[in-house]
């Protein structure tokens, strides 16, 4: 599903129209974004959980030359999906 169809579905269901469910989608991963840079955690209980994790430095190897590099930490974002989505 593209964001497109995403925001057509979600102005049906709400009884918005499409470009105020764009801004209320748009609206929603801001906060979201701003929530997960502040270290925040975002949990939507029976939905998804949503937070920042620090990926450790590690070994690796250039696949080309088989060279070992390093790896350099990083932060990640870790989303867990509820199975309840399904149903």
């Amino acid at each position: 599903m593209t964001k497109a169809e995403f925001v057509e579905k979600y102005a049906e269901k709400t009884g918005m129209s499409k470009k105020d469910a764009a801004e209320a989608i748009k609206a929603f991963f801001e906060v979201t974004a701003d929530a997960l840079k502040a270290g925040d955690k975002v949990v939507f209980p029976g939905t998804f959980k949503a937070e920042v994790t620090e990926r450790a430095e590690r070994t690796g190897r250039n696949p080309i030359t088989g060279a070992e590099m390093v790896i350099p930490a990083k932060k990640v974002i870790k989303v867990k999906f509820s199975d309840k989505l399904l149903g």
